[in-house]
Order: C-alpha cells, then sequence, then structure tokens
C-alpha cells in the first residue's frame, strides 16, 4: 500500500485561537488539546480514517456547530483528503457536514485555517432527534483519492 499522508496535531495557539472562534463556551481547551487522537483505521480493509471528537456534542435537530480538529494533514501532491460523517452517525442521527463533503487540498496550510481541518456539522433530523457525540468517539471519517488534472492546466 503507498503510503502518501501524514496526520499531525496543529500547534496549541492555532487550536485555541479556534475553539475561541467557534467553541467560546467549552473550557479546559489545554487538556482537550493534550487529549486530541490523531485520525486512525478501524482495521485493515478499511478505507475511512476516523476523526475524533475532541469534546462532548449536543445538537439539537437544525442546529449546527464548527468542530476544531487539531488536526491538520501533510499529503503528496495530486491528493485529497475527502471528509464525510462516519456512516453510524448519518443513519443514527441523519448529521451532515455544511459543505456536503469536505475536501481538504494539499495545500492546506495556506488556507485561512492555519491548515487546522475545521468540521462544520448540523444535525438535520427529521424525527426531532438530539445527536449525541462523546469525547473520543469517532465521528467523521477521511479518505483519500488521488486525482488528475486536465492537458491544458498550467499550474
Amino acid at each position: 500500500m503507498k503510503k502518501i499522508a501524514k496526520f499531525e496535531k496543529i500547534s496549541y495557539e492555532i487550536f485555541e485561537n479556534a475553539m475561541m472562534a467557534f467553541c467560546p463556551e467549552i473550557k479546559n481547551v489545554k487538556k482537550i488539546y493534550e487529549e486530541i487522537k490523531l485520525p486512525r483505521r478501524e482495521r485493515a480493509g478499511v478505507a475511512g480514517y476516523d476523526f475524533f471528537a475532541p469534546f462532548n456534542i449536543k445538537l439539537k435537530p437544525n442546529q449546527t456547530i464548527m468542530i476544531p480538529s487539531g488536526i491538520k494533514c501533510e499529503m503528496l501532491a495530486n491528493w485529497v483528503l475527502v471528509i464525510s460523517p462516519r456512516s453510524s452517525m448519518g443513519f443514527k442521527y441523519r448529521l451532515q457536514l455544511d459543505n456536503t463533503v469536505g475536501i481538504i487540498d494539499s495545500n492546506i496550510e495556506s488556507g485561512y485555517t492555519n491548515g487546522q481541518i475545521i468540521i462544520k456539522i448540523t444535525n438535520d433530523s427529521k424525527e426531532k432527534v438530539i445527536a449525541e457525540i462523546r469525547k473520543g468517539q469517532g465521528f467523521v471519517q477521511g479518505v483519500f483519492l488521488e486525482y488528475g488534472i486536465t492537458y491544458d492546466d498550467n499550474f
């Protein structure tokens, strides 16, 4: 199997700034940062790398949250990391990413997130179910995909 990427924690300062911006009600940010787990596959043969909730999350129907993951990803050129809710979260709570599917490019460091992967997720439950995600629980997954470019691409 070809190894093309590496997950790392972002700096505490970047994580803290994102937490203050998106989740100001969450306390003990330093402890949360120290306990961040890098994404990993559940077992051989599984394509998706689970991202784990950095803190307990409760989402009422139609409620949205921006979750700083504390994670960045370095990958080879011509690869992307595609983020989507884990199947169990979609089936159980109807959780949806606000951009439907997240595409993390290999040049994410140049974006406004300073390389940190931010997950914006909504509880789209029609049954009025409160989504509860425990700290450390896998809630989204990332799959690496290689992509091509057109013959007349000048980049």
